[in-house]
């Protein structure tokens, strides 16, 4: 490989291009002044705005949130694996139904391998910009956003609406549903029931590694955080 075409695959952080349209609360107050990144595969973003810096996934694909002091990105799940590692800030990580079954703030170099299948949520309690990281796995993340029912009913009333197609329309910008494409269906309370509600005490111990105890545990040898032998022993 030369040089060049090592080039292509390296993506520097200040050439990073966010787009702040990236999902259905885009619009929603509290929610307005997030930028997404994606940095290897087209991720999970439903928005034609979004820059994609590195097409090709290798059986993974990496993203990024950032956001100023007091934004929250809403409630949502995905069909794959998701870790995220606190790149800059402190975040509040929260999950269940409603956000209530459990919570946790991360700091700089923390590592979360969250449950997968549990709606999520997070927000930066920090006093700047912070981003976070995150890894979802497949080549196609899992095929896009599962929202909780209560971010899409949010959604219509600031112009944004989610077809089934997984695209987003924004009224604002004179976009609207196509003929013949229903909007996303809202998840049934029957549907809903199957989604855990794991605790804080279910998921901090077995899903969080923390930046100062990796370090720790480095002083001879590279810590091992994710693996059957490792911080964190199930394997997402």
């Amino acid at each position: 490989m030369t040089p060049a075409e090592m080039e292509t695959r390296i993506v520097r952080y200040g050439d990073l291009r966010p787009c702040k349209t990236a999902f259905i609360d885009a619009h929603t107050p509290g929610s307005d002044r997030k930028e997404n990144f994606t940095i290897i595969g087209g991720g999970v973003s439903e928005s034609p705005d979004q820059h994609v810096h590195i097409v090709d996934t290798p059986g993974f694909n990496i993203g990024a949130a950032g956001q100023p002091p007091g934004c929250r990105n809403s409630l949502h799940t995905h069909r794959t694996a998701e870790v995220f590692f606190v790149l800059k800030g402190r975040w509040r990580f929260f999950w269940g139904r409603y956000g209530t079954a459990g919570e946790f703030v991360a700091e700089e170099g923390d590592i979360f391998n969250i449950p997968t299948g549990i709606f999520r949520a997070f927000e930066n309690v920090g006093t700047d910009y912070g981003m976070i990281m995150a890894i979802l796995g497949g080549d196609d993340a899992g095929g896009g956003v599962v929202w909780a029912p209560q971010v899409i009913t949010e959604a219509k009333d600031y112009g944004l609406v989610l077809g089934k197609n997984g695209k987003l329309y924004d009224s604002k910008r004179n976009q609207f549903l196509p003929d013949g494409v229903p909007p996303m269906p809202l998840l049934t309370e029957e549907e809903l029931q199957a989604f855990p509600e794991p605790t804080t005490a279910d998921v901090v111990p077995h899903c969080v590694a923390r930046y100062q105890d990796l370090m720790a545990l480095s002083d001879h040898q590279p810590a091992k955080v994710i693996g059957a032998n490792a911080k964190l022993r199930d394997r997402p």
